[in-house]
């Protein structure tokens, strides 16, 4: 397929190869280049799909809420939702989609985006990193460990130093920033949870001594105070699964978001960001995930999980009881059941 894509556009996109991300990338590039339509996705049956999928993992308990924060600890663990969107615009909702949470890791994907589309694909490879760590998302054993100790932007440790990279005058001007990126991938305003931010900065320790550690280390790119609280405020923006499937369905049209038809992000960026979720949007869990269910993903603790089907859909779902690595457990079964039932498995 990579051999369909013409000599100047295959140059432009191509990434580089120096990480296994790198090299999906390629596999990537493939497969967003054409950006073609959904393959021929009838509205009947993503509703019958997305609803057989609500019905069937609506009654699994499995997992928990997650209690470290004590504000996500207080969530309604019932609470159930799926969204899906097509390149058309369309987005598909059943369950609780209108039920605001926490974005939490999610934004890391989008702020990663940011990064490479305003520093270059370099720049994020160089100063941060793109490989898998093997280690849980906030651990501090892989900082010490791996010589490029922030490793990737889906980390905490590598989406601090994301957020460091970011170009601005004063921490306000970074947070428009931010909060900008986030609003132009879901195509509407965003605000943040003040519960969730105040519960989230009384209880940051762990944060604060990876990014001091990354300071040690040259890996942190502006001020350590500024930067934590930055991250905490971005982790705190609040989502519904209806905004999710939005950003995600941008990221599987090519960088333009269907809802408002801007282009958010650089369709030769797309590539290497789809990567590094694929290789790390699900914490040490990745590799499971895409063995099983083939698409680039990011979750979060608060209960979130997207996925990007190339030229497809992007998808989303959201449900708080987490599993041991960090991961929504009814978010992966709901998204795993709709990719098997409806395609996009970018390996297929």
């Amino acid at each position: 397929m990579f051999n369909q894509i013409s000599a100047p556009l295959k140059q432009s996109l191509l990434p580089d190869v120096r990480s296994f991300a790198g090299c999906l990338a390629l596999l990537l590039i493939a497969i967003v280049a054409p950006m073609v339509q959904a393959k021929g996705l009838a509205p009947a049956d993503i509703e019958r799909v997305l609803g057989e999928a609500h019905r069937q993992f609506s009654g699994v308990k499995n997992g928990a809420n997650a209690n470290y924060i004590p504000a996500l600890d207080q969530v309604n663990p019932e609470l159930f939702s799926i969204s899906l969107m097509t390149p058309d615009g369309r987005v598909y909702d059943v369950g609780d989609s209108n039920y605001t949470f926490s974005i939490q890791s999610i934004s890391k994907a989008f702020i990663a985006a940011q990064v490479i589309e305003t520093q270059g694909k370099d720049a994020m490879l160089e100063q941060i990193g793109v490989d898998a760590t093997g280690q849980p998302f906030n651990s501090i054993k892989a900082i010490e460990m791996i010589d490029e100790r922030s490793v990737n932007p889906l980390v905490n440790a590598g989406a601090m130093a994301s957020v460091s990279m970011l170009k601005a005058d004063s921490p306000e001007a970074k947070w428009a920033q931010i909060l900008g990126t986030l609003e132009g991938f879901a195509g509407r305003k965003l605000t943040v949870m003040e519960d969730i931010y105040a519960s989230e900065a009384a209880s940051n320790d762990r944060n604060q001594a990876i990014a001091k550690l990354l300071e040690a280390y040259g890996r942190l790119y502006d001020d350590v105070e500024s930067t934590v609280d930055l991250y905490t405020r971005q982790c705190s923006v609040g989502v519904t699964s209806h905004d999710l499937a939005v950003m995600a369905g941008t990221l599987a049209a090519g960088g333009i978001n269907p809802v408002t038809q801007k282009q958010v992000v650089s369709r030769e960026n797309v590539p290497e960001i789809l990567a590094i979720m694929a290789t790390a949007g699900l914490y040490d869990d990745s590799g499971i995930w895409l063995y099983n269910v083939g698409l680039p993903a990011k979750s979060g603790v608060g209960g979130g999980i997207v996925a990007v089907a190339p030229g497809e859909y992007g998808i989303a779902a959201f449900s708080p009881r987490l599993d041991e690595a960090g991961n929504s457990v009814r978010a992966q079964l709901a998204i795993a059941y709709i990719v098997e039932q409806l395609g996009g498995n970018i390996f297929e």
